[in-house]
């Protein structure tokens, strides 16, 4: 059985690198792939551009989706993402800063699994990481592969 891969698409280096500590310090050991951009996040998904060749049917078990990105946005991302039957069925949180109603709105109307405002507080950004960490990568029971 593969390692349980999560994908963190995150472009702002400090929150990168919050996230990575916090994964850290909840005991995550998780493989983690970072996408800093939309497009670099669908390449890894469905094995184009740099990652041209990956194996596919190992997809990550959670996918982190910041919503503000360059190049293609995370509505963008999670938008197309649902509508490939290879990751239809993907768990997606999105873990951004953004405290726009209509971004939570079209989060979930686009098929998002949770949507987690980031806290500004270094423990309560712990906190929350381990929670979600407990959640999608223990509990929770993920969709077949190629289902």
């Amino acid at each position: 059985m593969h390692n349980k891969i999560i994908l963190l698409v995150e472009d702002n280096p400090d929150d990168e690198t919050l996230t990575l500590r916090a994964l850290n310090k909840n005991k995550i050991m998780n493989e983690i792939i970072v996408a800093r951009d939309g497009a670099e996040a669908l390449d890894y998904l469905f094995g184009t551009g740099a990652y041209a060749g990956r194996d596919t049917t190992i997809q990550p078990q959670l996918i982190l989706l910041d919503l503000k990105l360059p190049k293609i946005d995370g509505l963008e991302v999670l938008k197309r993402l649902r509508a490939d039957p290879r990751t239809a069925l993907q768990p997606v949180t999105v873990l951004t800063t953004s405290n726009e109603e209509r971004d939570v709105i079209t989060s979930y109307q686009l098929g998002v699994n949770s949507y987690i405002r980031k806290p500004v507080d270094f423990d309560s950004f712990i906190e929350a990481v381990r929670q979600l960490g407990l959640y999608w990568l223990v509990l929770n029971t993920p969709p077949p592969t190629g289902a």
